[in-house]
């Protein structure tokens, strides 16, 4: 199931065509009734056109986003980094999370700022110490992110908070896919219409069910975390005014536009 958030109504709902967003605008939005985090997927009888809504981030995580860094061997080599020994995780601000569409705002203190083509995770439950062979029932599903990244901050701080963290450094969108499955589907970022990253998913060095075992071990994850898995070689400066796009197959396309840097 497609499950997406959208205004005006600021509500969640679910695609009702195989190729909803994708091709045909004339698709149905099914009105759900509450949050299917909270409430599960509970249809109402209303539905909506996909072209009379804006889209909206999928899911606000009401805690945080965990995120894993230089999970990629080749994004790891081009970063300079050794490849990590286990997985090397930080945290984004909630704050930071915009949607599909939504501009990204050039901070006025970076010189540079980078896309990162992700798959990301949605949690759907509380959990801890999750085992390996458990992992699948604490995902809700998934959905595409970019972790936008002032990369003259991050090597001027020697950590990521601040490059990380700035309020819409963190598209997410367009939807959250519930019966996705993680297999050699490529990470695809286009920068103006011009390809930068093409990756399969299988590349990862710690794969999904390694990740949340170590996250829950470290920390307690709740419904609607966001767990960001690591991006591939090929990041790169968005010029001011630039689009970029990440399309994964199964979870749509995700782009947004770069505002002009701030004075």
């Amino acid at each position: 199931m497609r499950i997406v958030r959208f205004s005006p109504q600021e509500s969640a709902g679910l695609g009702t065509s195989p190729m909803f967003g994708v091709l045909n605008e004339s698709d149905q939005i099914l009105i759900l009734q509450g949050d299917p985090l909270y409430s599960g997927i509970v249809p109402s009888e209303s539905k909506i056109a996909l072209a009379d809504v804006r889209l909206l981030a999928p899911v606000i995580p009401r805690s945080k986003l965990v995120c894993v860094g230089k999970n990629y061997a080749d994004h790891a080599k081009e970063m300079d980094s050794e490849v990590p020994a286990e997985p090397v995780i930080f945290l984004k601000p909630n704050t930071a999370v915009v949607g599909p569409n939504d501009l990204i705002q050039w901070p006025r203190m970076a010189e540079r700022v980078d896309f990162e083509g992700e798959l990301a995770i949605v949690i759907s439950r509380i959990c801890k110490d999750v085992p390996l062979e458990k992992v699948n029932d604490v995902i809700f599903g998934y959905t595409i992110a970019n972790d936008v990244t002032a990369r003259d901050l991050q090597k001027r701080d020697g950590q990521w908070n601040r490059a990380k963290g700035f309020d819409t450094f963190c598209p997410l969108g367009p939807w959250i896919e519930t019966d996705f499955i993680p297999g050699d589907q490529k990470i695809v970022t286009t920068l103006n219409g011009e390809l930068k990253q093409s990756e399969p998913l299988t590349s990862m060095i710690f794969k999904i069910p390694e990740i949340i075992e170590f996250i829950t071990s470290v920390m307690t994850l709740l419904p609607g975390d966001v767990i960001l898995t690591g991006t591939p070689a090929g990041i790169g400066p968005m010029p001011a005014g630039s689009e970029v796009s990440i399309s994964i197959a199964g979870l749509g396309t995700l782009s947004n536009k770069v505002s002009p840097r701030a004075n």
